[in-house]
């Protein structure tokens, strides 16, 4: 986990996927419904906000692009009035756990998968992580958007996921907007790089 508390907010940007895998199953221990918000962020690069508005009748397979996407409504940098629609990629094993919380919670298409505030979310967030202070202190610095910029920086840097690509499945309107997000690369992809070049 890289942190930045040089100002007046704490950024960390998780490991992915293991540190984002330990979180959500942190919060599977309080309850399945913890867990699906936490993969929407960590996994989906949903804001918390955008999490309450996703449901079943919005997973859908994009024949043309050949990957899974969830439609959302919620914040979206295009947009002025705030409440624009994208469709977020679904790694297939996230579309698996949504199918089978949906059926086994007897979720209706329209109904969604999280039916709780934006600030139990966020306090779902907080108490997952409280659960890892045990490990590392760090966890007691982790947010819910922390979630979403650990999704952006691993696709973007480690993955070198095309910004534009990220700024449609991610709702940024500019490279201004998405900047924000990325964290120095991790040392395992400094030296991927450099060595490939020797």
């Amino acid at each position: 986990m890289q942190i930045d508390d040089s100002g007046r907010e704490t950024k960390c940007w998780l490991e992915y996927p293991n540190e984002i895998d330990q979180l959500a199953d942190a919060a599977r221990e309080a309850g399945w419904k913890r867990r699906i918000a936490i993969l929407l962020m960590g996994k989906v690069g949903l804001r918390a906000s955008g999490v309450l508005t996703a449901n079943p009748k919005g997973l859908s397979y994009n024949d043309n692009g050949e990957y899974w996407s969830l439609t959302v409504r919620g914040k979206n940098t295009k947009d002025t009035d705030g409440k624009a629609t994208r469709d977020a990629y679904v790694p297939t094993g996230v579309k698996r756990e949504l199918e089978n919380y949906a059926k086994e919670r007897d979720i209706a298409p329209s109904e969604p998968y999280v039916d709780v505030s934006v600030d139990s979310v966020r306090r779902w967030v907080r108490e997952a992580a409280e659960e890892l202070t045990e490990e590392s202190e760090r966890w007691g610095d982790v947010s819910s958007h922390d979630l979403r910029r650990s999704w952006a920086t691993y696709h973007l840097v480690e993955q070198e996921v095309s910004p534009r690509v990220m700024m449609e499945i991610g709702g940024w309107d500019s490279y201004n907007a998405i900047e924000p997000y990325l964290a120095k690369p991790t040392p395992s992809k400094i030296g991927d790089e450099l060595n490939s070049i020797n």
